[in-house]
């Protein structure tokens, strides 16, 4: 299968500006970019598509090129968004950059300072389109660039046309802009850097042939030779079948940053993938094989129960994002949930793991005399009284680090302790409790 074929069986390629893309990516080494603009100073989950795809292709002997938008991203992309981005301070843009450059670097093999490649023949670049918008003046952007685009050709794009359609909000002149900053990224790329292709989101659609556009009128007025023909790629953006939104949970955004979204939060939010979804997130964030896939589809089907495709994707994605090294730590955690384990966690991992539960901290000296269970429980609420509690503990309901203990005269002592100072108490199969000693 070739390179093409494998990204339309996967269902990665929604949109392409010429069909003859496909004959071109098997005979050529392309350079192709793909823009993320500094909302945070990290990417999440929904930009995994993207950079997983630039991969793809990085691997497949082409040249990626990944674009941060220190200048694009001091405006706000208006696709598909119903109202106006709140702008942001060239400051938080700065280091909205550096965190999402390190992010962008874990997925390719970049080039060396310098411009020196690595081991791969195609090392793939970072740039920032803040440096070459820097020296342009907004008189000469009018007269270069803006003068190629009409405001009908521009009112066409669906995108634009939603938010004039919206009377509430409209869309600014400064998003409304927005199309001609991406289009001249892509001009410039292909003038300076050999760049023909340009993959996105199917929202991009409307910019990424603004800029194939662009390129070809500036040339037909320069009178030159003919320039390389450029294409444009999208691939569909990823709504889980509910209609919700993917990356998004009652906690939050699931980012790509361990400092945002620890590990073991990234791991469980994949291994909690709906059936509906887990397939199509396989094909199009994992590099396993579309054979490997096809079986975990026959075992999704035969004992969904097992939940193997969502541990596979688990698996894969947080070995790819986080490493080996965090996975390995992610599954013990897992395991040790809802078993005796939990004592050989430490204690970075034990609080992730407990991050949702209530806590409650307590004297250590308490457990020198020995703390009674059913104290423990009534003054951490995880039973309404002393009473309960006593029930609770008869009926076998009680655990302690998640061994059952049904005495009700059992008290706590230091013996106990885990991670350095916590004991886990449990009601039932999943109401948790963490005791913090001090």
């Amino acid at each position: 299968m070739t390179f093409f074929k494998e990204l339309e069986a996967r269902g990665i390629i929604k949109q392409l500006t010429d069909p003859s893309l496909e004959k071109l990516l098997d005979r050529e080494s392309l350079t192709l970019y793909c823009g993320f603009d500094p909302t945070a100073d990290s990417l999440h989950v929904g930009s995994l598509l993207p950079l997983l795809t630039l991969r793809r292709f990085q691997l497949a002997g082409h040249r990626p090129i990944a674009v941060v938008g220190g200048a694009t991203g001091m405006i706000g992309d208006p696709s598909f968004k119903s109202q106006e981005r709140s702008l942001l301070q060239p400051e938080q843009i700065q280091a909205n950059l550096v965190g999402i450059r390190a992010v962008i670097a874990r997925f390719l093999e970049l080039e060396e300072p310098g411009g020196k490649p690595r081991t791969a023949r195609h090392a793939a670049r970072i740039l920032n389109n803040g440096d070459w918008f820097q020296g342009l003046t907004f008189i000469e952007f009018l007269r270069d660039i803006g003068k190629h685009f009409t405001v009908n050709h521009m009112m066409a794009k669906e995108s634009v046309r939603a938010r004039l359609e919206d009377r509430e909000h409209g869309i600014s002149y400064t998003e409304f802009s927005y199309m001609l900053l991406q289009a001249y990224d892509f001009y410039l790329l292909s003038e300076k850097e050999n760049c023909r292709l340009q993959i996105g989101g199917s929202d991009q659609w409307g910019n990424i042939t603004a800029g194939i556009e662009l390129a070809r009128r500036i040339r037909a007025s320069q009178d030159g030779a003919p320039a390389p023909e450029l294409f444009g790629m999208t691939h569909p953006l990823i709504t889980k079948a509910d209609g919700t939104k993917f990356g998004k949970t009652e906690q939050g955004t699931i980012w790509l940053d361990a400092k945002r979204t620890t590990p073991y939060q990234f791991y469980q939010f994949f291994v909690q993938t709906a059936d509906a979804d887990v397939l199509t997130l396989l094909k199009f964030l994992t590099f396993l094989s579309l054979e490997r896939i096809e079986e975990l589809t026959v075992s999704l089907k035969a004992t969904p129960e097992k939940r193997e495709a969502q541990t596979a994707l688990a698996r894969e994605l947080t070995r790819l994002v986080h490493g080996e090294e965090e996975l390995a730590r992610a599954e013990r955690a897992t395991q040790a949930l809802f078993g005796v384990a939990i004592r050989e966690l430490d204690e970075r991992t034990l609080l992730d793991v407990m991050k949702d539960a209530p806590s409650t901290a307590l004297s250590q000296e308490r457990l020198t005399t020995g703390l009674l269970l059913i104290d423990a429980l009534a003054e951490s609420g995880l039973c309404a009284s002393k009473g309960a509690a006593r029930k609770e503990i008869a009926a076998g309901g009680v655990y302690v680090n998640n061994e059952r203990l049904s005495d009700t005269a059992a008290a706590l002592r230091t013996e106990h302790l885990i991670a350095g100072g916590y004991i886990v108490l449990r009601r039932g199969k999943k109401t948790y409790h963490l005791l913090s000693f001090g």
